[in-house]
């Protein structure tokens, strides 16, 4: 159901929207948990290793385009703010181009660079092969996982986080059916378990479009929608490249830490990726708090609510440094017995070195929480070069922790550069944010005009007749000239 974030209370508009975020995000690592239990019990801790030794290469292809097609949702998310129907709808148009021409791109080069790029990361040798063939094989199917992102981040930009949610916990309880079906009785090994992902991603996607077919009309695309402009394509590209640009640049510093962790064996290997599906969880809670600013304060900014910007952010700050507190307090406490459901008897000394990293990265939380909001809301706001320059510093950060202290002191110092990597960050994006909120001060209060009458169908029947089931406030768009020149007056 598409829901305006410029009315009600900021603190709890952001939790409301952030709690099915949040949500979903429980789910993925319930099923990365489920993914990651099958693998080790019933193919063991190499096995679970070699999924492991992808994830950075991974989240450095697949994680550009993740963060490339949230950045296509801000300019969607900020028409819906003003209101403006036809520009929600092109930008739409805009960003389903580039997100395919990217699938393609990736599906077709990215699996031919896979083994090489191990190679070269220094995967220890009696992992490459289980390694290659998960890389391949989730390369091959990341168009589905694309537009997945992509159809989620439209859904959300117009204000429901909880449909996603809802296509997100069927993909991921068809996702563990699969992998058991398919690690387990059909012992296709992990490629069945990267298989898996690929197939529950591609049924979402379908869950997706059918939803907005029957139930989001306003999302109609039309043949005058796909007349995008070179400025259309232009706009998304420069909040959706330093977004997934951003997004690469952390996978760069994940990437140092991964050759890292290979120089010091399997071990190391497979306690920092059981560590990683412990430490996702409390992760999760986080960076829904920032999903939710971003969208917040992009239909904000449509909106002309400066000071609801404001507010909300720095609510929002509050409610992410109190989740990182208590986070870290429970993974702090009962990180053990979380690691032991990774790993069978005799592998105590892998349980001792993740719950090691557990508690480094745990006292970190609130950083982490932090950094997620402040960046997320400049990224509503537009601004692409602070948040672009703090992944180079988490980079900086990460890669510094990892080799140096790495070297000096193994495992735990390899840990430390994630915490480090935080606290380096947020040094840029405090003072950053405290200027932009400055700025937001000296703005003029100009509301989007709303009417009780003006009703938006949530629910239409398949037969394509409008039957109104449910009626919100729709915003009347009284823009003159800029779409976002009011931002300009005093």
């Amino acid at each position: 159901m598409a829901t305006s974030l410029t009315t009600g209370r900021p603190w709890r508009v952001i939790l409301s929207f952030s709690i099915p975020l949040l949500l979903g995000n429980v789910v993925q690592q319930l099923y990365q948990f489920a993914d990651a239990v099958v693998v080790g019990r019933h193919l063991g801790v190499e096995s679970l290793a070699a999924v492991g030794a992808t994830g950075s290469l991974l989240f450095l292809l697949i994680g550009f385009a993740w963060g490339l097609t949230s950045g296509f949702a801000i300019p969607i998310a900020q028409a819906f703010g003003a209101g403006d129907a036809a520009a929600v709808r092109r930008s739409v148009a805009t960003g389903v181009i580039l997100t395919g021409v990217t699938s393609i791109v990736l599906t077709v080069g990215a699996p031919l660079i896979a083994r090489p790029v191990l190679e070269l990361l220094q995967t220890p040798p009696e992992l490459l092969a289980e390694a290659t063939i998960f890389t391949q094989i989730s390369f091959i199917g990341a168009s589905a996982t694309m537009f997945f992102n992509y159809l989620s981040a439209i859904i959300r930009a117009i204000g429901d986080s909880r449909t996603p949610l809802i296509f997100l916990t069927v993909s991921c309880a068809l996702n563990v059916g699969l992998v058991i079906l398919m690690v387990g009785p059909l012992e296709w090994g992990v490629g069945g378990a990267a298989l898996a992902t690929v197939v529950a991603q591609a049924v979402s996607v379908l869950l997706c479009l059918e939803f907005v077919r029957r139930r989001l009309p306003m999302l109609h695309l039309r043949r005058v929608d796909w007349k995008v402009t070179r400025e259309d394509f232009a706009e998304h590209l420069r909040l959706g490249l330093p977004m997934g640009f951003q997004a690469s640049i952390i996978a760069i510093g994940t990437l140092t830490v991964q050759v890292a962790l290979n120089s010091l064996g399997s071990e190391a290997v497979a306690a920092y990726t059981t560590a990683s599906r412990v430490d996702g969880l409390a992760v999760a809670f986080l960076s829904s708090l920032g999903l939710a600013a971003s969208m917040y304060a992009a239909q904000n900014y449509g909106g002309r609510r400066p000071d609801r910007i404001r507010r909300g952010v720095v609510e929002g700050t509050w409610m992410a440094v109190i989740t990182g507190i208590l986070l870290g307090a429970v993974i702090i406490a009962f990180g053990t017995p979380m690691v032991r459901l990774f790993v069978g008897e005799g592998s105590d000394e892998v349980v001792a070195m993740a719950h090691r990293m557990l508690i480094i990265n745990g006292c970190g939380y609130w950083a982490l929480g932090i950094l997620f909001v402040l960046r997320g809301a400049l990224q509503g706001l537009g601004h692409t070069l602070v948040p672009t320059v703090t992944g180079v510093i988490e980079l900086v950060m990460r890669v510094g922790a990892a080799v140096v202290l790495g070297a000096m002191i193994g495992f735990d110092g390899v840990a430390l550069s994630n915490p480090l990597a935080w606290l380096g960050a947020i040094v840029l994006l405090v003072p950053a944010y405290v200027r932009a909120h400055r700025g937001l001060a000296h703005l003029r209060v100009d509301p989007v005009e709303a009417t009780e009458t003006s009703a938006i169908a949530i629910v239409g029947p398949t037969d394509g007749s409008m039957v109104v089931d449910a009626v919100l406030t729709q915003p009347v768009r009284v823009v003159r000239g800029s779409r976002f020149g009011w931002l300009t007056r005093r």
